[in-house]
């Protein structure tokens, strides 16, 4: 059964947004600290955003100021949204809601 299921990844110019969904099931979405992490070629898999139950977000510095997390309890989704994207924000990015579920993951590539 897939219980998180990602979309909105895909090539943009730097500069641009993107906005990265995540579908949860009722009960994940309920009772679990939701987040994302990437992972670029050739690197270390990194945390890049979490939200708490009560709506508490944590970034990571690189991304402060750019990427916004939220989550819409009426339709059990999750969303990301990337503003003033970098060639470096290039990575697969997963939905997590830790430690046991992951995403199939998403790209999201930022070139000219």
């Amino acid at each position: 059964q897939v219980q998180l299921v990602e979309s909105g990844g895909g090539l943009v110019q730097p500069g641009g947004s993107l906005r990265l969904s995540c579908a949860a099931s009722g009960t994940i979405f309920s009772r679990y600290d939701m987040g994302w992490f990437r992972q670029a070629p050739g690197k270390q898999r990194e945390l890049v955003a979490v939200i708490n139950k009560g709506g508490r977000t944590i970034y990571v510095d690189s991304v402060k100021g750019r990427f916004t997390l939220s989550k819409d309890s009426a339709k059990n989704t999750m969303y990301l949204q990337m503003n003033s994207l970098k060639p470096e924000d290039t990575a697969v990015y997963y939905c997590v809601a830790p430690p046991n579920y992951w995403g199939q993951g998403t790209q999201v590539t930022v070139s000219s």
